[in-house]
């Protein structure tokens, strides 16, 4: 079965006659841009093995009646293992018998928001190290000084977004679907600096699955995550403004660029989510549904993501 997005695993368990399982799935969608779009490898078991390509091969010339001198590439083998991710939904039977079934269509649709936002927030943040139950973000997969971060200076508070160093971002990242995950101030930075003669950069837009305006840089799309509950942003302005070196202020934020796809970017995912109406509870009087997803996030090339840290909330710069 090929790898599929949250959009097309919505439209999947629709034409399969799985109604709740469908509403669950879109709700995850619509709620986060980001896992709307990073599609999902079905995998058997309970991990995934691949390989990553460290060097290629070595290649010269050589005179008449010369030989080559053998040369191979360097392979590194990586093993990620699925996460169980979801939750439970109670919904009193009281309220069900006041204001009909579809009330649980409401609050189940609520809880499915709650988990794709704690579930945005991880593809960042998260750290297998402090809690071995979560998977490794992509802050803790990009070490700031490594060949794909980029700084935006030694500031301790962060320094401006920069045009040219948003295209170095960009332009380590290889792969054909490439996406901009970033915060909405940011976005908001460089819809401004559009808008700027002395500024510029190539902003359009165009619609997501959902037909919401979606802003695009070079073609690529500016995608923010959506809070979680208690206000939490993924990509908040609460990093160290110098990550490279000494430690400093925090009040500054990072810019993803992402190539999404197999072979690249990806979530591993045993079966598709699976939403279950478990009925009413003997111990309670509730009806429950349980949310449950057994996935995991795999980066199969090297240079399948990249990070600009440092961004300070100020004017963007050329």
């Amino acid at each position: 079965m090929p790898a599929l997005n949250l959009v097309e695993a919505a439209k999947l368990a629709l034409n399969g006659g799985e109604l709740k399982k469908a509403a669950v799935i879109s709700a995850f969608a619509r709620a986060s841009s980001w896992l709307a779009t990073i599609p999902r490898k079905p995998i058997p078991g309970n991990a995934y093995a691949y390989n990553v390509e460290s060097a290629l091969p070595g290649i010269a010339f050589r005179g008449i009646n010369e030989s080559y001198t053998a040369s191979t590439g360097v392979i590194n083998p990586q093993t990620e293992a699925l996460r169980i991710a979801g939750g439970d939904l109670d919904v009193d039977v009281a309220l069900v018998r006041m204001f009909g079934e579809g009330v649980r269509a409401t609050h189940e649709e609520m809880k499915a928001k709650a988990l794709s936002a704690s579930l945005t927030t991880k593809l960042i943040k998260g750290d297998s190290t402090a809690d071995p139950r979560e998977f490794d973000g992509l802050q803790k997969r990009i070490p700031t000084t490594g060949t794909q971060f980029v700084s935006a200076g030694t500031t301790d508070n962060g320094d401006a977004l920069s045009l040219f160093k948003l295209d170095q971002l960009i332009g380590k990242v290889v792969g054909p679907n490439k996406a901009l995950w970033l915060n909405k101030a940011m976005i908001q930075r460089l819809t401004q600096g559009a808008r700027l003669t002395t500024v510029g950069g190539f902003i359009m837009y165009t619609t997501d699955s959902f037909g919401r305006q979606l802003a695009t840089y070079n073609g690529i799309p500016l995608m923010e995550p959506f809070p979680e509950n208690d206000g939490t942003e993924p990509l908040a302005f609460d990093e160290e403004g110098d990550l490279a070196g000494t430690p400093g202020g925090t009040s500054s934020t990072s810019i993803y660029c992402v190539s999404l796809g197999d072979g690249y970017l990806s979530m591993i995912e045993n079966g598709t989510m699976d939403v279950r109406d478990l009925g009413e509870l003997n111990s309670s009087p509730v009806f429950r549904t349980r949310i449950e997803s057994l996935v995991g996030l795999v980066v199969e090339h090297p240079k399948s993501i990249a990070r600009y840290g440092g961004i300070s909330n100020a004017a963007v710069v050329a």
